[in-house]
Parts: structure tokens; C-alpha cells; sequence
């Protein structure tokens, strides 16, 4: 087993054990074999087969998304990045995003150009969550990716006909046959020989979900030892449906049945009973989170298109909520999302100190590493995983770095990113990405996207032509 170093660093985030947080450690190395991390410090003197020059460099942890949808969200570029129902509070997922969805083979091009911008912007290790699809896993595998797979199944399906109301077609025995293929396929992708897949357990949505479906799932997640993901308090009509129905906010119903937990994740958790577009006649959501030690997935950009926001993530940390990041929607750039993340922030609460770039980062990293039960990714420490970040701290857009971390997050983004290194193997150089074909896989999707826009209006209940739905930002001439 080869021993690589990273010599003369200008700069590693490195792991502080002892007060367990990140720190700047200035001109230092990084050495690691057979994937796994064995020095970070100065004055390395062990074995070194092969040397990374680190001059110029900043070498980072991997950040960790815990929320994202490979294989969908990238068809809906251009078509639902302005739109959502007036009717449904403006969510976009009952009446369009439905009628957008890739076919079977578009699936594979979604993947690669979505974990491909993951890469590009520093991730190393995502949470997949899809309904499964043919040849996932060895797709999954080709990327290169630490990728937590979480095939997401459910007793109902939800369709509107007239744009205001939501229906629901229930199917439990659907449900139960789904969620035995998701623990089946969780095994295999643990089995996966690329050795870099893991699982967890996805009921779907809280609305689409029985209360048998729910409390099975988690007993068997924790009977697995994996973590439990469900979106909950994502918007205004799932907030009324799931009061209507159990006469408990969704956070209140899931803390009712013993759902909240260490393991478990709410995927957004925006209207919380305290919310002012919902408010309710309890506050003890937030606390129902922080005392269960729940994690909570924030996707800020694709509520943010709408005029929705979290009130406010400042506020959840402050109360002792895990907070992890992901990407709902396009662009797959973390990055991006943890610049929004700070910026609605600081509007929603009303104060520009109401979080710090300290806690985007342990969000992105070791907060997320938490939320998927990881202990050995998310930081640089010896015995942790070799998933690193190497950024140009001489990129124009990173000078003047008196702090890097916030010229990344708020100046350079992605554009500093010159590596990204999973088990140690690299996987992004120079820009590029070096295991999938991440153009080929655009311009392929490119050509999906107007064979699902020509069959959208017969899957739109009201059979609208998709320009009268989406209209363009300008008149085609």
C-alpha cells in the first residue's frame, strides 16, 4: 500500500480532536494510504511513495450533502425555476413538478450531470434520495462518489386536478412491497464493490405515508443501524392536511409516534408550528427537534425561488438543532447553497449575526457526517476517510484571503476548486470531472428535456401548452 503525501500546503482545515472543531493549520501536510488519512500536521517524516505539492493550496474536508435528487431535478432547468401554484401557497410539487419528470432514459444523464456539479463544487459524500432506477447503483459507483443511497417509497401518491386541491391515492400494500425493495437494495449497494455505497431509510413524504409505513420503517432503520429521512414541514398544504388529519403539526405528529431522533432526519423542516405562514397554537417544535437530537436538512435555494424560507437557521442552531445542507434542486453547487444559506439567514432572523461561517461549514461537513452516522468523513484527521478538497488560495477571486474559508463560500466558489480526492483517488482535476462524461451527459439531457416538454401538456390536468405554464423570459421572435 503506497503512502501519498500533500507537502507544503499553504493551509489544511484540519480536525482539532481535542475541541472538536475545524482549525487553520498553516503550512502543513497531509498523508494518507490505502484511502484512510494517517498524519495531518507539520513535519511529516513517515514513508511518501508519491508527494502532492501543496504550495498555493488550501487542502479542505469534503463537504457532505444530505438531501439531493439526482435523478430528477436536473430536467427542470428553464421549466419551473419562476413557477408554483397560487392555489398550494406557491409549492411547485403537486401541480408541475409531475409533469416535468425524466423518463427512463433520461434518469442516467440527470445522475451524472448532477453528481458531476456536486463534485465540481467540493462534495465528496451525498444522500441520494430516488426512487429506484434500473442499473442505479453501478451508476452510483462510476462516479467516484461516497454516496449514502436512500430509495424513497410511500402508501400514496398526491395529484391535484384543478390546481388547488390535493389528492391523495393510497396504496398500503404498494407501499409495504416498496419499502422491502428498498431494504433489499440498500444491501446490495452495501455489498456494491466500489465499497463507497451506504443506506438509509426514506418513507417518502409525511402526507404520502401511513402511520404502519412510518413506524416500521424507523424500526427497522434502527434495527439496521441507519439513519431515517423524511420530508416533513416542506409546505403550507402538508403543514394543514397533516393538523387536519392527526390534529398535530407534522414535527408534533412524528414526535407522537417516537419519530424524532438522533437517526432521524426531517428533510427542510421549514413550517414548524412557530412559522408565520402557519402559525399554530403550540411553539415547541423547534424544541421537540433540538431534545430528540433530530437533524434537520436545509435546502434553502429551491424554496427561495418561491418566497419561502426557513425562519430562520440561526435560530435552529442557536436552540441546539444538528443542522446539515443539501441540494434540493439545480444547480448541484454546495457552494452556491451555503452562500444562500448564510444570506437568507441573516434576512429571515433580522440579524447579521445570527450565524457565522464557522456554522455553514460544521453544517456542510461534521453536521452532515452526524445526520448519516459517520464518523470518518466531514474532516481531516488521522483514520478519517481521504476525501479532500484542494482550493487555489492564489485564484484571483480568493485574494485578498486574510480568511479563505469565507473567500470560498462568499467570493470564489467553485471557481477556486482545483481537485477533489475521495478514498484518496482523484476525481475532479484541474476543473474537470474524471469519472463521468459530464458534457456528454448535458448536452444529452438537453435533448430529453424537449422530449418531455412535447408530452407535458397531457400529463397537466388542465392541458396547458408548457409555454402558457413556464413562459419564457422573453417573446421567441
Amino acid at each position: 500500500m503506497a503512502t501519498t503525501v500533500i507537502r507544503n500546503a499553504d493551509l489544511v482545515i484540519a480536525w482539532d480532536a481535542s475541541e472538536q472543531q475545524h482549525v487553520y493549520l498553516t503550512d502543513a501536510e497531509v498523508a494518507y494510504r490505502d484511502g484512510q488519512i494517517t498524519f495531518v500536521g507539520r513535519g511529516y517524516d513517515g514513508p511518501a511513495d508519491e508527494v502532492i505539492d501543496g504550495k498555493g493550496m488550501m487542502v479542505m474536508p469534503g463537504l457532505v450533502n444530505i438531501h439531493c435528487h439526482p435523478s430528477s431535478e436536473p430536467m427542470n432547468k428553464g421549466l419551473i425555476d419562476e413557477i408554483g401554484s397560487p392555489g398550494l401557497y406557491n409549492s411547485s410539487l403537486y401541480e408541475y413538478m409531475p409533469i416535468f419528470r425524466a423518463d427512463a432514459e433520461a434518469v442516467p444523464s440527470c445522475v451524472r450531470v448532477a453528481l458531476s456539479e456536486l463534485l465540481l463544487s467540493g462534495v465528496t459524500t451525498v444522500a441520494d434520495l430516488s426512487m429506484a432506477h434500473p442499473g442505479w447503483l453501478d451508476l452510483l459507483g462510476e462516479s467516484g462518489m461516497r454516496v449514502c443511497i436512500a430509495p424513497m417509497f410511500r402508501s400514496a401518491r398526491w395529484s391535484t386536478k384543478n390546481g388547488h386541491t390535493v389528492e391523495y391515492a393510497w396504496d398500503e400494500a404498494a407501499g409495504e412491497k416498496s419499502m422491502a425493495e428498498a431494504f433489499s437494495l440498500i444491501e446490495r449497494a452495501e455489498q456494491h464493490p466500489s465499497g463507497r455505497l451506504f443506506g438509509m431509510v426514506v418513507p417518502a413524504q409525511i402526507d404520502t405515508c401511513s402511520e404502519t409505513l412510518l413506524r416500521e420503517s424507523f424500526q427497522e432503520a434502527a434495527k439496521r443501524n441507519l439513519s431515517w429521512q423524511i420530508h416533513a414541514a416542506q409546505s403550507v398544504h402538508e403543514f394543514h392536511e397533516i393538523t387536519r388529519r392527526s390534529g398535530f403539526t407534522p414535527i408534533g405528529w412524528l414526535d407522537s409516534m417516537d419519530l424524532l431522533s438522533e437517526r432521524s432526519i426531517i428533510g427542510h423542516g421549514i413550517f414548524l408550528d412557530d412559522h408565520p405562514r402557519t402559525k399554530w397554537h403550540t411553539e415547541n417544535d423547534l424544541d421537540r427537534l433540538a431534545a430528540t437530537g433530530t437533524t434537520v436538512a436545509h435546502c434553502p435555494t429551491v424554496f427561495a425561488r418561491r418566497g419561502i424560507a426557513m425562519r430562520s437557521f440561526g435560530r435552529y442552531r442557536k436552540r441546539g438543532v444538528n443542522m446539515g445542507v443539501g441540494t434540493d434542486t439545480y444547480p448541484h453547487n454546495m457552494l452556491d447553497e451555503l452562500r444562500l444559506v448564510s444570506y437568507l439567514a441573516r434576512t429571515q432572523s433580522e440579524d447579521p449575526r445570527s450565524l457565522t461561517s464557522t456554522d455553514l461549514f460544521d453544517a456542510a461537513t461534521i453536521g452532515g457526517a452526524k445526520a448519516l452516522n459517520r464518523d470518518d468523513i466531514g474532516r481531516l484527521a488521522p483514520g478519517c476517510r481521504a476525501d479532500f478538497v484542494m482550493v487555489d488560495v492564489t485564484h484571483p477571486q480568493m485574494r485578498p484571503a486574510r480568511d479563505p474559508m469565507r473567500s470560498l463560500i462568499y467570493a470564489a466558489g467553485d471557481r477556486a476548486i482545483r481537485s477533489v480526492h475521495i478514498d484518496g483517488q482523484a476525481v475532479v482535476r484541474d476543473g474537470k470531472v474524471l469519472t463521468m462524461d459530464y458534457e456528454g451527459a448535458a448536452a444529452h439531457l438537453d435533448e430529453a428535456q424537449k422530449r418531455i416538454v412535447a408530452r407535458a401538456p397531457q400529463q397537466d390536468w388542465a392541458h396547458r401548452p408548457v409555454d402558457k405554464i413556464s413562459p419564457p423570459t422573453f417573446r421567441w421572435a
